[in-house]
Parts: C-alpha cells; structure tokens; sequence
C-alpha cells in the first residue's frame, strides 16, 4: 500500500470536487478529504448516493459538502460552464478536482465492439474529463496550491486485450494528465497526476471480475493515502507522475 499518513488539518479550507461522489472509490475519497477539513463538493448523476455521502459527512462534524447533480454521459457545454460559474460564485476557486467517474463498458474483442458502446465510454472517460478540466482551470489557478488528479488504470499504462474502449480511454486519461502536466509546470499553481488505484472491493471491479473473491482485494477507504498525499500540500511541486495507490 502506498506509504503516506495524512495529519488530520491537511485540507483545512482546501475546495475540493470529486467526481462520481456517490459511491465506490469516490465516495471514500469524498469522505476522507473532508475528514481532513477540506469542502467537498459530490458531483455524481445519482442524487439519492450523493446525498448519503452528504448526510454521512455532515454527521461526523466535518466542512458542509455541497451536492452537485451532473450526468457526465449527456452533459453540454454550457452546463459546464454554468457548473464553472456556480463553483466561483459560491466558493470563489477550487483547490482541488479528482477525476473519478468512469464507466467500464462492455470486455469483449475490439472486432466485437460496436461504435456506439466505445464512444459512449470515451463520452464519460474522456471528454467530460476534458470538459472538466478546461472549464475548471481558471478556478484552479486562482488557488495557492491546487492539485488535479486522474484516475488511471494498469490497463491505460500497458494494452490489455479485451479491455477495449475501458483501456483506450485510460491511456487518453494519461496523456491529458500529462500534457496539462507541462503546460502548467513552472506558471501556474496547479499540479497533475495520475493515480491507478488497483484491485478495490468496489462494484465496478465486481462487474470486471465476476469470478473473484472481492473480499480478497482492499476497500476504497484502504488506499486512500496515495489520494490524500496528492491532494495535499505534501505532493506540492509533484507534478505529471503517475502513481500506484497499492
């Protein structure tokens, strides 16, 4: 497991938006920066699972979250730009963006893949990601120290057969992070990395990996470290690395 122990003000005032909040590694995620003091906002399509995250944050005593219903599948531009408009009239910036969502889609043969299951993938994986990313930069700069992060995978750092439009769509994530890695390097405040979180008991891995014993791979709240280390001010002057959070 990555080595790294967060000291519990690490976040104190940070913003931060996690996307697919409402469950899974996000909504761990979503749970563990506002532990350690960070705002969060829960940006998911599911209102009901963002809305049990919310409730569990605001239980333990931690920053109010804000719930944020967004379906990245059918989104337009100019509700990302109303997105980006509502985040800086409400908080002013954005400290932190973990790219979380994603969607698996089918495991079968390139051959076998129809266009439309492979650029319905690509819509969530990628281009909301890009959508994002470009919308929210400008509240990214006016942070001291922002951070983004993008979550990757094994099979977007080495092809995989039968991984398909999942595994095209991770090697895109890669290189988004790295080329927004070298244009902000050295002239603005903000750093990107990747982090692939490995075999998590979560349900997308389930749906993967039918046949595996889930109970033999870590929680999402197990390998939050790599995820804290990056979106804290210990990761400063990190930048365009890609990370294994196991």
């Amino acid at each position: 497991m990555f080595d790294y122990s967060a000291r519990p003000d690490l976040l104190n005032g940070r913003v931060i938006l996690v996307t697919g909040a409402g469950r899974g590694i996000g909504a761990a995620a979503a749970k563990a920066y506002a532990a350690h003091g960070a705002t969060v906002l829960l940006l998911g399509k599911t209102e009901a699972n963002l809305t049990q995250v919310y409730d569990e944050i605001e239980a333990a005593g931690h920053p109010q979250p804000a719930v944020i219903p967004f379906n990245l599948e059918t989104a337009l531009p100019h509700q990302y730009d109303e997105l980006a408009a509502m985040i800086e009239t409400e908080f002013g910036h954005l400290d932190g963006l973990l790219h979380n969502a994603s969607i698996i889609g089918p495991r079968t043969p390139l051959e076998q893949l129809s266009g439309e299951n492979f650029m319905r993938v690509m819509q969530v994986n990628v281009n909301a990601m890009f959508m994002l990313t470009s919308t929210l930069l400008p509240l990214l700069k006016l942070s001291t120290d922002a951070s983004v992060v993008f979550t990757s995978s094994s099979v977007g750092r080495k092809g995989r057969a039968y991984w398909g439009a999942y595994g095209v769509s991770k090697f895109a994530t890669e290189g988004l992070m790295q080329t927004l890695a070298d244009e902000v390097d050295s002239v603005a405040p903000v750093r990107a990395n990747s982090i692939n979180p490995g075999a998590t008991r979560t349900s997308m891995r389930a749906q993967a990996y039918p046949g595996e014993n889930p109970l033999n791979n870590p929680t999402p709240e197990e390998i939050m470290p790599a995820y804290l280390y990056l979106m804290g001010p210990d990761s400063k002057g990190v930048n365009g690395q890609a990370f294994n959070a196991q």
